[in-house]
């Protein structure tokens, strides 16, 4: 090969090297420029992660997630997978937080708070062994955090929690709820106005210059539009009007929402976002007629920084309860209180006492006085999401608080209640049974405890005993004095708490029947019931399920409950004397047969004796087979072959079939009472 040969080859050589060395470069390149703006991408959601923006965070994450690939990517995936599982814990996404979280923890991130937020997620979604999981698992790591404890406990009283307070009735008040928006935290426009509401919504408002034509989201922390102050008045016919935007300066071109007033309705606090302010403040505004004017900033804390909202003001307006992300608190979002100066502005702000704050979130309190408290919470013992709870307060100061069930309550979010001024109805919000957890305005009302008996007044056949007297006497004070229906039925209402009650029913012609009961540990309404046989004095009276041994005057155990019966009888009835009769049916002599009855009868007699009751006033007597049974119209319905006024003598009997002969005799057999004197004793 010649030089020039050789030389060209060389420069072939050369420039392919050159070639690949390029190439290289530019992948470099190229990888380093992805590198830099995965990072760059990144850059920007975390910052919206911490300035609070979760929908637009959430999207950014989104992004940044797909781009991460490989295994040297896989704990930055986790990480990225933490925060978004955090983004749509916020936005009430409790699916897509969990699987987040899953993934999270599969990358194994270091972030063991992975766990405890899939327990929450699985919690709200019902998942409640997935649930239980987690939280066990977490409690390993940090066996003392509050969070997990809550939630497992939450866990194991489901049973508890959902069977609820059935005192609760509630309903979606669609009158105040749009179709496809938010409506929620309904507030009653002062104490003592049952007939204004405001409300916050997302509802598209033409009026703030923000009418949104595209529906593209407005809000980068919820993704969904902005929200106003709307109200709706309740004419005096008690129907509730058109739903308006709140008149006047109180609606910006920002976020408003979550109000509360002063007891006359006339001031106006409310949360307000400004774009250009991370956070939310808390504004007021003062109404002159139905406008309100210019919002002014209610100041709280030096530090611009921190976040305040939802307003709520205690019965006499000195003291502001609100919530607030203050890093000198409990833990996520907590409910705090500011009391009013002289001047008119709030003093330094002091943090709810415990228990009321958790490591969760407490927000939006309502005052129902300055001892009882309502606010949501996702940090107690509840249903999943924010729950609503009550705490009140002693005269030591210590609060307690209880979770309010369900009804009230539901795996999603409840929140953002409010009471009327009778403080036996109101409404509240809860995003339940919604695809896209649209927050919907609900209306709930107590069922008012009432205590009652009721029952129906007979006679011995069963025929109702029209108007007969009920007396009630409790050892609580009630002295009640009720007629029965002419249908023979009664009822009494009763005082509520726990008491002894004594009754009597009572009518000219018939002997006294009495019942006694308590009103002692009982949940919610309880309706008693008693029915009240009154036996006629003007004839004998049949004693059920008095038995005899076979051809004998030994009473049988069966005859205890037919004997206590009677011995009632002689008690309510203290002034009489009863002559009890033992019958026999055809079978065997007219001597024996007497014999027999009048054993039989002597055998109630010293029972009754030993029992307690006075010798005078029991006579026994034995009839034998001489008083047959006439048959009534209740026997003539029970037995078709017989008809009302057959007198079921031997001759009668003995014309019918064996087995209507046996049914006769049976019915023969028996043993009666009747009064003979009413005046025992009075003289």
């Amino acid at each position: 090969m010649s030089q020039d040969a050789q030389r060209n080859d060389d420069d072939d050589d050369n420039d392919d090297d050159k070639m690949k060395q390029k190439l290289s470069i530019l992948l470099i390149l190229i990888l380093f420029l992805g590198s830099c703006n995965v990072r760059k991408q990144l850059a920007k959601a975390d910052l919206m992660y911490e300035s609070g923006e979760y929908f637009n965070a959430v999207n950014r994450y989104k992004k940044v997630n797909r781009k991460l690939k490989g295994k040297e990517n896989k704990q930055l995936k986790g990480e990225v997978n933490y925060k978004m599982g955090i983004c749509y814990w916020r936005l009430s996404d409790f699916q897509r937080s969990a699987k987040c979280m899953q993934t999270a923890i599969k990358s194994k991130t270091g972030n063991d708070t992975a766990l405890l937020y899939l327990g929450k997620a699985m919690l709200a979604q019902q998942r409640y062994k997935e649930a239980s999981t987690a939280f066990h698992a977490y409690l390993i790591i940090d066996p003392d955090n509050q969070e997990a404890q809550e939630g497992l406990q939450s866990v194991e009283q489901m049973p508890k929690l959902k069977k609820g307070f059935t005192r609760y009735r509630l309903e979606e008040f669609k009158h105040f709820n749009s179709r496809k928006n938010s409506d929620f935290c309904p507030m009653f426009v002062g104490m003592e106005d049952d007939n204004i509401v405001m409300f916050t919504s997302n509802r598209n408002s033409s009026l703030t210059g923000r009418k949104n034509k595209k529906k593209e989201p407005i809000n980068g922390i919820t993704g969904v539009a902005d929200n106003d102050l709307y109200m709706c008045h309740r004419n005096k016919a008690g129907k509730w009007e058109t739903v308006t935007t709140a008149q006047g300066a109180i609606n910006t071109s920002e976020d408003d929402g979550v109000c509360c007033f002063t007891r006359d309705g006339r001031t106006c606090y409310f949360t307000h976002c400004d774009a250009n302010r991370a956070g939310g403040q808390i504004f007021k505004a003062q109404r002159s007629g139905m406008e309100w004017t210019e919002p002014v900033e209610v100041k709280l804390f030096d530090d611009s920084t921190i976040t305040v909202g939802h307003p709520a003001l205690n019965e006499n307006g000195n003291r502001l309860y609100f919530v607030t992300d203050n890093s000198r608190g409990t833990g996520g979002r907590d409910i705090w209180f500011a009391d009013q100066l002289e001047d008119g502005s709030w003093g330094i702000p002091s943090e709810m006492p415990a228990p009321i704050n958790t490591k969760g979130d407490e927000m939006f309190p309502y005052v129902f006085n300055d001892t009882t408290l309502y606010f949501a919470s996702n940090g107690h013992v509840g249903l999943g999401g924010l729950d609503l709870y009550v705490a009140t307060c002693d005269t030591a100061g210590h609060w307690t608080v209880h979770n309010l069930l369900a009804p009230m309550n539901s795996p999603s979010d409840d929140f953002g209640i409010t009471f009327n001024s009778t403080r036996n109805e109101g409404f509240f919000s809860s995003n339940r049974n919604q695809r896209k957890a649209i927050d919907r305005i609900y209306h709930f009302f107590f069922d008012p405890i009432v205590y009652a008996i009721e029952g129906k007044i007979v006679d011995e056949a069963g025929q109702p005993v029209s108007e007969a007297i009920i007396r009630l006497v409790g050892d609580n004070g009630d002295i009640i004095k009720s007629r029965a229906k002419m249908d023979g039925t009664y009822s009494v209402n009763l005082t509520v708490g726990g008491a002894r009650y004594a009754m009597m029913a009572s009518k000219r012609g018939y002997l006294n029947a009495s019942y006694k009961f308590n009103t002692f540990q009982i949940e919610g309404s309880k309706l008693f019931t008693n029915d009240f046989t009154l036996v006629s004095l003007n004839k004998a009276v049949k004693m059920d399920n008095i038995f005899y041994e076979f051809g004998k005057w030994t009473l049988t155990p069966e005859s205890e409950a037919g004997l206590k019966s009677l011995m009632k009888v002689l008690t309510d009835n203290p002034n009489i004397t009863i002559e009890i009769s033992a019958h026999t049916d055809m079978v065997g002599s007219e001597e024996s047969n007497n014999e027999l009855s009048f054993k039989r009868a002597q055998s109630v007699v010293n029972w009754l004796i030993a029992s307690g009751i006075d010798p005078a006033r029991i006579t026994p007597k034995g009839y034998g087979e001489s008083k047959p049974v006439v048959v009534s119209s209740e026997l003539a319905k029970q037995y078709k072959f017989l008809k009302e006024g057959d007198e079921l003598t031997p001759e009668f009997i003995m014309n019918l079939k064996s087995e209507q002969q046996e049914i006769c005799n049976q019915i023969n057999r028996r043993t009666e009472f009747k009064v003979l004197k009413t005046t025992y004793k009075l003289y």
